[in-house]
């Protein structure tokens, strides 16, 4: 993603930033997702003002910071069809990434109608988002899942083997999404690794049960993470870096693309998310779950716009992480001692 700052903005636009962040408890990567499209719609129109065109470089260098409520009161809603057409016809957007930019747009202006009323119109409002292309996501198979793994089990020369066997464990039975995993901390894990706790999008807390092939790699993992090694680490990430700092997003997309080829399986097809895609696919393919069940542990809001959203029991949802195919899928297995999780140890606490 570019890299993006909200001092770029207008004051207008920095309060808006803040008020996501804040009070509505965005991630900071939604946020800089927003931001990254408002600048690109911003400059859209002064470029059409200024009769450059958008395909030149000088497109990029427009500044935007005098683009305060003034320049935003003179949208309307011809300004933003505009705007969506030149992004599916000189920028190649496809209907994913015209949806998030009408999402943005329609985000700042239900901010400055509705949160601090500055204006009377939502121009976006009755907008249709782009209607997405029915396709189904790229998933692994059975197969190719235990291929996967098995790559990381036979890599004996990794350092950090233990670590990726649990990641992609997780990734596989649980489908969790990337920034989720990255998040957990030692202290969000049960004493009895039955569960973990996880923040999901909108900062929402929902709990992850785990199966005996999660279970397992993460008893391995942990007995590394606790040994003398890491006594002088005091981050409380459950996941570590080479550095012994919680591991980022793009360590852990590095280390599955690693892993996809070292499988034979083409990683360009494939990415992190489409792990989570599996997961799903395999537990639901079982026979076994109940959609309404696979949208809990997913933690995704509803099922789709028709579907009224439905209340599971958390038995049901731990029942169903048993019936993902690769729950019986274990390795690197040792016992785990009852003092390995330290859930009040005051420094992980912090």
């Amino acid at each position: 993603m570019p890299e993006i700052s909200v001092s770029e903005f207008s004051p207008l636009i920095q309060e808006y930033a803040s008020y996501k962040l804040s009070i509505q408890g965005c991630s900071r990567k939604t946020v800089e997702e927003y931001l990254l499209d408002l600048r690109t719609f911003f400059r859209f129109l002064i470029a059409r003002e200024r009769e450059i065109d958008p395909n030149d470089d000088a497109f990029l260098e427009i500044d935007i910071r005098s683009f305060g409520l003034e320049e935003v009161k003179r949208i309307h809603t011809e300004d933003i069809y505009e705007f969506l057409f030149y992004t599916n016809r000189d920028r190649g957007n496809q209907w994913a990434a015209r949806a998030r930019k009408l999402s943005a747009i329609r985000s700042l202006f239900k901010y400055l109608v509705v949160r601090r009323h500055y204006l009377d119109h939502n121009p976006a409002a009755d907008i249709d988002s782009p209607k997405p292309k029915k396709a189904l996501p790229k998933v692994l198979t059975l197969d190719e899942s235990l291929r996967l793994l098995n790559a990381v089990e036979t890599d004996l020369e990794s350092p950090y083997r233990t670590r990726d066997f649990a990641i992609l464990t997780l990734f596989l039975n649980c489908g969790m999404r990337v920034s989720e995993l990255v998040g957990i901390n030692l202290t969000d894990l049960d004493p009895e690794l039955r569960s973990l706790r996880v923040t999901g999008k909108g900062n929402k807390e929902r709990i992850v049960y785990l199966n005996e092939a999660c279970a397992q790699a993460l008893t391995a993992y942990i007995l590394e993470r606790k040994s003398p090694q890491y006594e002088h680490v005091r981050d409380r990430a459950l996941f570590l870096s080479r550095l012994e700092k919680r591991i980022s997003v793009k360590t852990v997309q590095a280390m599955v693309y690693k892993y996809l080829e070292r499988a034979g399986l083409e990683a360009k097809h494939y990415s992190v998310h489409k792990l989570r895609h599996t997961a799903a696919t395999l537990m639901y393919q079982s026979g076994q779950v109940d959609v309404r069940v696979l949208k809990e542990i997913l933690g995704h809001e509803q099922l789709n716009t028709t579907q009224i959203y439905t209340h599971v029991d958390n038995r049901n949802m731990e029942e169903a992480m048993s019936h993902n195919p690769l729950a019986s899928h274990k390795a690197l297995s040792k016992k785990l001692p009852a003092s390995a999780l330290p859930p009040d140890d005051e420094d992980f606490k912090n």
